[in-house]
């Protein structure tokens, strides 16, 4: 039962992956709604120093996993090994494909908050990470449990969003603070349904 549970548990975060690959490929890149997270990073990076976003994904990505190791432990570190990994193949993959989405901005911004919600939902769930801010959600959670994870990710997104202000403006920003309230409040009800199912 043991080795089920650990297919399935790494079956769950590939999905995660590759759900979270195609969003920021297709859907946030492209549009250039920075939500605060490491690729929102990686776009700023981009647009101060012209490092290549994938280059700049990448570098944050690993900064991140070795901080995850230093603080959360071997298990959360391995399968955030995988996760960030799966995440950053993907990521790249994604953005070598030269799909172009001809539907409304806001239906793709719906699409992106309800399939980034579910990605991160997934890898949380298994105690995983794509070794992206929910790295420092998570060790701040653990340092102060009242503050849930999904609100604790929604406070670095907005301190992300304000450094995007210097370099995408206001726009980019009030759409980017509306992405990241409502990832939060999706993200936040599913980790809830699935504690209180527990």
């Amino acid at each position: 039962m043991r080795h089920k549970q650990f297919i399935f548990a790494y079956l769950k975060i590939a999905l995660a992956n590759v759900i979270l690959g195609f969003a920021y490929a297709h859907l946030m890149v492209p549009n250039k709604i920075i939500n605060g997270g490491v690729t929102s990073l990686s776009l700023i990076v981009y647009q101060l120093f012209h490092v290549s976003i994938t280059t700049a994904t990448n570098v944050l990505t690993i900064l991140l996993l070795l901080m995850g190791w230093w603080k959360l432990g071997r298990h959360f570190f391995i399968s955030s090994i995988f996760s960030s990994c799966f995440y950053l193949v993907c990521f790249n993959l994604f953005s070598a494909w030269s799909l172009k989405l001809s539907w409304p901005i806001w239906l793709q911004f719906v699409l992106a908050v309800v399939l980034i919600s579910l990605g991160y939902f997934l890898c949380i769930s298994e105690n995983s990470s794509t070794a992206g801010l929910d790295v420092i959600a998570i060790l701040l959670n653990r340092k102060w449990p009242s503050l849930s994870v999904a609100k604790l990710l929604n406070y670095l997104n907005w301190s992300v969003l304000l450094i995007g202000l210097l370099t995408y403006g206001a726009r980019s920003v009030l759409i980017g603070l509306l992405f990241s309230f409502c990832f939060s409040k999706v993200l936040g009800t599913l980790l809830n349904r699935y504690r209180t199912s527990r």
